[in-house]
């Protein structure tokens, strides 16, 4: 088997613009050097419209529940692309549980650590509806603060057995008994289940007979900067689509363990049309590959078989909390990012002025 003719100068400039290159000990080709001025007769001047052309998010899955969602984003550097995902992490307001008065703790959870529990739990309140509290000592009231309350005492049954657990009555406090107390016109606003919290199974706390708790809670508005139960996903992040390029043709056996080489579902084995009774191994969905680069373990593939980044092609995935949707929180991450720009601009024509 013989590899394919070297690559030309305009190939191989092409790669160093467009590719990273995943080698066998290491990565390279890393930095972006798409930008005026480094490679001659290239225009890399910023233009809109070419932009716009080659720009282009294609949405790949969303669940029913809409928190979890991916989509492929092409056409955008990487500096871009991760101010997306820290916007998302970090800038993104949601209402969380700031301050837990205690007026009754007798379980074994220490009052700290109950706090935080709580504030971590996801409300569905919708920040939008609500405004920052700038000053957190001053008064609570319709436009920024909500109020809930824990009231639970474990009880055991009549005639039951102590050591039965299953038995106790509220033994495990979960999140749906937090209720909800409206605060001035609230109560006209909202209804209960658009403020409560997104899963009513989250477990705040085991009891024994007799234990209770009486807890005040109140929620207000913030980011995940400030801190982490602000944050409105669980997770977000990107990954650069993965290109394998056969620089020949595999057959029968040896195509077999090409294909064990990288991750299920990447290399298919198909029938060859021009030669019959033999098979051979194509690149089937090469997304699924997690970059193993184990096929470089094994001499015969070497120099035979590459394996690049896409630079611009970003799988982008989302899984939110449940406050609020992964369609919104995309759409209210680029209109932050639109008010972070536009106020630079305004600062930069403040000093021209």
């Amino acid at each position: 088997m013989t590899g394919k003719n070297t690559k030309t100068q305009e190939e191989i400039v092409h790669d160093l613009r467009t590719r990273v290159k995943l080698e066998e000990y290491g990565v390279e080709n890393t930095q972006s050097t798409d930008y005026p001025g480094t490679y001659e007769h290239y225009d890399d001047s910023w233009d809109f419209e070419k932009f716009k052309k080659n720009f282009k998010i294609d949405i790949k899955s969303y669940s029913a529940d809409k928190m979890e969602m991916e989509f492929d984003m092409i056409g955008i550097d990487a500096s871009i692309a991760n101010s997306f995902r820290r916007i998302l992490l970090a800038e993104v307001p949601t209402m969380a549980i700031e301050k837990v008065l205690i007026y009754n703790n007798t379980s074994v959870i220490q009052d700290e650590i109950l706090a935080h529990r709580l504030g971590l739990i996801p409300l569905k309140a919708g920040p939008s509806k609500f405004k920052f509290k700038l000053n957190p000592e001053g008064d609570n009231n319709e436009d920024d603060t909500l109020e809930y309350e824990l009231k639970v005492k474990c009880k055991m049954p009549k005639n039951g057995n102590k050591e039965d657990r299953k038995s106790f009555i509220d033994s495990k406090v979960l999140s749906s008994h937090i209720k909800w107390n409206p605060i001035g016109n609230q109560a006209e606003q909202f209804k209960e289940e658009d403020v409560c919290p997104v899963l009513g199974d989250i477990l705040v706390a085991k009891m024994n007979p007799g234990q209770e708790l009486d807890l005040k809670l109140l929620a207000v508005k913030g980011i995940g900067k400030d801190h982490a139960k602000f944050s409105p996903v669980a997770t977000a992040y990107y990954r650069l689509l993965t290109e394998i390029v056969l620089k020949t043709d595999f057959y029968d056996e040896q195509a077999e363990k090409l294909k064990s080489c990288f991750s299920p579902g990447v290399i298919k084995i198909v029938e060859d049309k021009k030669k019959e009774g033999r098979t051979k191994a194509v690149v089937d969905n090469p997304r699924l590959d997690t970059c193993s680069r184990q096929v470089y373990m094994f001499d015969e593939f070497k120099g035979l078989v590459e394996i690049n980044k896409i630079r611009d092609h970003f799988l982008f995935s989302i899984e939110s909390t449940g406050a609020v949707t992964c369609e919104n929180l995309m759409k209210e991450s680029i209109n932050i990012l639109m008010m972070k720009t536009q106020n630079l601009l305004n600062e930069i024509n403040s000093k021209k002025n």
